[in-house]
């Protein structure tokens, strides 16, 4: 059994737990210090309401379009997001914390308007292209519905606009049978849920689970309003101390900050996943599920897909820029550790909410099919090595919004069950 702790030893877990003490006292210190340790410890702490770890999942309705145990089962049905309408989240604090410093004045200068429109234009017609691929291989396609994203709104705690539903593995996380709807983090995708409500319902009413996370106020003590990141080394400094623009004040997290391998579910604290949205996510999946931490050398982590993208049974992707710091622990559970080919994007290519990593953010159709991007051909040869069969799809311009494959999808339905792949 693997047992993953994250923020082990070193000063970057005391510092970490001293912080998240600081601010919430010793009642919310002593979950987040289980936090540290695999869902499975801290099921055994509380056998008194849990039940055993072995005991059977409720099967999944027979007819429920809705199944997903993993990232790499046969794909029959997925969501894929739009970039219709795209706008330039407002340029606030938890903004500024997870893009570079060279894009910041096209934040502040275009925040609320649209992305460039003929941009936006060619990334639609890469995704509907790659909806058109997918139905070729045998994959149903579901699509959000188009909102107008530049309408402004108000809460009682803030204003925005809105930004996309173009990446619908930030907000939906399907285990099993069930689809949870992800709280998020930024203010500029409060309303993201909107959008996919529609196909959710219908899901739901095909017998479907549907579980909506806490919402979070996202009021002004949810951020670190004094965030001090000016350039990269900022950002490493800030990360080696586990400091990050959202604070412990509610819960939040985004859908794609979690990874799933059957029972167990890896996740990383990141600048828009907190520590209470993971105890959150633990205890909901908990006795049938194993969430476990997992940390890397990331100086503005947020979602773990194009840091760790597990494609396979026992077979990771491992970003050579962001090492993992409890690699070995997949290394001796048996696991197979890939390093990514360096990606070839080159520089001048725009990429306002992402890096170059996306070239890994890839989706797998089934263990020996995967799609990747058709101007990607290192990583390609990598596959075609391994004996997976490479689907090539262009979405360069899809990519400048933030998002690779594994992003613009939500896996509905994989032809699998549920299994332990470290058991």
């Amino acid at each position: 059994m693997l047992r993953v702790r994250c923020l082990r030893g070193g000063s970057r877990g005391a510092e970490a737990a001293h912080y998240i003490g600081s601010r919430l006292g010793r009642v919310v210190t002593g979950w987040v210090q289980r936090c540290f340790q695999s869902t499975q410890a801290a099921t055994a702490s509380q056998n008194t309401c849990a039940a055993n770890d072995s005991k059977a999942t409720s099967p999944v309705p027979k007819d429920c379009p809705v199944c997903s145990y993993n990232e790499w089962d046969p794909l029959e049905e997925v969501i894929v997001g739009r970039a219709e309408n795209a706008c330039v989240p407002p340029f606030s604090v938890e903004v500024k914390a997870n893009t570079y410093e060279k894009y910041w004045d096209f934040y502040q200068k275009f925040g609320g308007q649209s992305f460039p429109k003929d941009h936006v234009k060619k990334a639609i017609a890469e995704i509907e292209e790659m909806c058109n691929i997918l139905k070729r291989e045998g994959v149903i396609v579901k699509r959000p519905d188009p909102i107008d994203w530049s309408v402004k709104y108000k809460t009682p705690d803030f204003e925005s606009t809105g930004m996309y539903a173009a990446m619908p593995r930030d907000i939906l996380l399907v285990v099993g049978n069930e689809i949870i709807e992800a709280p998020m983090a930024w203010r500029a995708r409060f309303f993201e849920y909107r959008a996919y409500r529609r196909i959710i319902k219908d899901y739901f009413n095909c017998g479907a689970k549907w579980t909506t996370a806490p919402k979070p106020t996202m009021a002004d003590d949810l951020y670190d309003q004094d965030y001090p990141i000016r350039s990269v080394e900022d950002r490493h400094k800030l990360a080696a101390q586990g400091k990050f623009v959202t604070t412990e004040f509610e819960p939040c997290f985004d859908a794609a900050d979690f990874i799933r391998a059957g029972r167990d579910i890896f996740v990383q604290r990141s600048q828009v996943t907190n520590y209470m949205g993971i105890e959150w996510m633990r205890r909901h999946l908990a006795p049938d599920y194993r969430v476990h931490i997992i940390s890397f050398k990331d100086p503005n982590p947020m979602h773990i897909d194009a840091t760790f993208n597990i494609i396979g049974p026992g077979l990771v992707l491992s970003n050579p820029d962001r090492p993992c710091h409890q690699i070995e622990l997949f290394k001796k559970a048996g696991w197979t550790v890939i390093r990514p080919p360096v990606p070839l994007i080159p520089d001048d290519h725009p990429l306002w909410m992402s890096s170059k990593w996306l070239s890994m953010n890839v989706l797998m159709l089934d263990e020996k099919r995967v799609m990747v991007d058709a101007n990607e051909t290192s990583i390609q040869k990598m596959f075609e090595n391994l004996g997976i069969s490479t689907i090539k799809v262009n979405i360069r311009h899809a990519n400048s919004l933030g998002g690779g494959f594994h992003c613009w999808t939500c896996d509905i339905r994989r032809r699998g069950t549920l299994q332990s792949y470290f058991d």
